[in-house]
């Protein structure tokens, strides 16, 4: 365990790369594979039941130091973790200011498996008393570093500021495996055992289980570096001087759906989402046509809900998102195909090195023999000669029901997460709307003392109502300009919720917008996020909600089918 508390203390300290993977590859040479595979587990994100809640170790920690709650809340607002808050309350208890050394050196020695499995694991069979009675012996026996890490595993919060890809790059520099395969082997949940991490960084292990999805290969935003106000003609020229030669790239729909990897196995058949889930009980339809698929064949594509040759909302595919036995009106009335844009195995084989106008041959050729159009399809290329003709058809995009475009050179490989140069999306540019700051609450973490959470509201007849929270798009200097006008301007408090002066404008920028029964506005929006703070506009002058409701009136028109022509400017 103290190894891993000083590797996270090493991680957490820095925000250079080079500098977390030598920490990590210092780590993985010491450490023995009962370790490393938990260690491991917790970096990656490997989800774990937690074992206890945030809401009792906080008050735990209340009664073991004695310290009253809005002590605590005041220390929460500065540190902004409460495993990190409570470590450090404990550190300086009355106990140990009076002296007493609580340092166990066996505990802080303790391995971290045998801390987890014998210590943490049989927390789960235990009352609240006896999990109290447990947590506090061991935080009267160790430092305050040791409590913090200890804490955060307790929670399952245990975030640190270390990516998956940082972690497979440090082992593969420990096991000679290239990242891909190391990324693939810790896909999806696994057991952390010694075991496991052996045959994980063996190089002569053979695949013990072909049910796993690859690790799925990520587009960078295709964005302008001029002013989104100017001209839409300045776009091609854009492209021209990134991409050069438009001959070197294919174009498809960019899908607003969700990501998935579909794999026809001899062992079964097995839908992935991009978060690493097996979510075929939610699809079982698509599960069923894919017994069609030869054996040994790996979709990649977007799950969409389809109704007469059109893709339907975002809105509606999460009717069918987190029911794992949807019923067979659900499935009736939500539809769901597989459109698939990548082949990443041909018949049990690999071919994600192969080229990407390569892997599109061999895919349109499955998805025909297949012939389930009601259930697959494959992903229409967006034809063009010139860079001018496809951006003339991306604006026209929304006509279709998809975001924009995405863009690939055809011949790149399958990668692991991103790599830029080879995929690129190229989005819609998003709609915005004027709206006027309503409410404010504290951020989380390192914000957590300043208020970064915001509601906003627009006009309906002579009344503001909250359309869409938001908490990204402010630079550093404005979120601290903001605070200190949310302090100053404060009208009521509700628990950690103020309520402020109508005075500020912000432009707020959203991906999509779909009627909503659960909002007061009823009215959704799709990933809200700050534009700009429009210090220029009155209050007075910000969006009326007949803006918005012209909008999903315009969404709700007939749209363009994908496999149409696509209509001459």
């Amino acid at each position: 365990m103290k190894q891993f508390v000083e590797l996270f203390l090493a991680i957490d300290s820095t925000t250079l790369t080079n500098n977390k993977i030598d920490a990590l590859v210092q780590y993985y040479e010491s450490a023995s594979n009962a370790d490393a595979a938990w260690a491991t587990a917790f970096l990656t994100g490997n989800k774990f039941k937690r074992f206890i809640t945030s809401r009792d170790l906080q008050q735990w920690g209340l009664e073991y130091t004695g310290l009253p709650e809005w002590l605590f809340k005041q220390s929460y607002a500065s540190v902004g973790d409460t495993a990190e808050t409570v470590a450090l309350l404990v550190a300086s208890s009355e106990k140990e200011l009076q002296g007493a050394d609580p340092i166990n050196t066996d505990l802080i020695d303790i391995s971290l498996h045998e801390l987890i499995e014998q210590q943490i694991l049989p927390l789960r069979t235990l009352d609240k008393s006896q999990q109290s009675e447990m947590v506090k012996a061991l935080w009267q026996e160790v430092d305050s570093n040791w409590c913090f890490v200890f804490n955060k595993i307790l929670t399952g919060a245990f975030r640190v500021g270390v990516a998956k890809a940082t972690v497979y790059k440090a082992l593969a520099k420990v096991s000679s495996i290239p990242t891909t395969v190391l990324a693939h082997r810790f896909t999806g949940k696994w057991q952390p055992s010694a075991a496991f991490f052996a045959e994980a960084l063996d190089p002569d292990a053979k695949p013990s289980d072909n049910a796993k999805a690859y690790p799925f290969c990520l587009a960078y935003p295709l964005q302008a570096e001029f002013d989104r106000e100017l001209n839409a003609k300045a776009y091609p020229t854009y492209l021209q001087t990134k991409l050069e030669d438009p001959s070197n790239w294919i174009a498809e729909w960019k899908w607003d759906g969700i990501r998935g990897q579909l794999l026809k196995h001899h062992s079964g058949v097995y839908l992935w989402s991009r978060g690493e889930d097996i979510i075929s009980e939610q699809f079982p339809e698509l599960i069923d046509a894919a017994k069609a698929l030869p054996e040994g064949t790996v979709l990649d594509g977007e799950i969409l809900c389809w109704q007469d040759g059109k893709p339907q909302s975002f809105a509606h595919l999460q009717k069918r998102l987190g029911r794992k036995k949807p019923s067979a009106k659900t499935i009736s009335r939500y539809p769901a195909i597989f459109m698939a844009y990548d082949l990443l195995e041909k018949d049990s084989t690999d071919i994600r090195e192969r080229p990407l106008i390569q892997r599109r041959s061999y895919l349109e050729d499955i998805i025909a023999r297949t012939d389930q159009p009601q259930h697959f399809l494959c992903s229409p290329l967006v034809a063009f000669d010139h860079w001018h003709q496809l951006e003339q058809q991306r604006l026209i995009a929304r006509q279709y029901g998809v975001e924009g475009l995405m863009i690939k050179s055809k011949q790149s490989a399958y990668r692991a997460g991103r790599k830029k140069g080879d995929w690129w999306k190229y989005k819609l540019d998003p709609y915005t709307v004027d709206a006027v700051l309503l409410y404010a609450q504290p951020g989380s973490g390192r914000r957590a003392n300043l208020y970064t959470d915001y509601t906003f509201a627009v006009w309906q007849d002579q009344e503001l109502v909250p359309v869409a929270k938001a908490y990204s798009g402010l630079s550093d200097k404005e979120i601290n300009r903001v605070d200190a006008w949310i302090r100053k301007n404060t009208v009521e408090r509700f628990g950690p919720v103020r309520s402020v002066k109508p005075e500020l404008v912000f432009e707020l920028a959203f991906e999509n917008i779909a009627p909503s029964s659960r909002h007061k506005s009823k009215l959704a929006l799709r990933f809200p996020r700050i534009q700009r703070w429009r210090e220029d506009k009155a209050v007075e002058a910000a969006d009326n909600i007949t803006l918005l409701q012209h909008l999903v009136d315009e969404k709700s028109q007939a749209e363009l089918s994908v496999f149409d022509p696509i209509p001459q400017p």
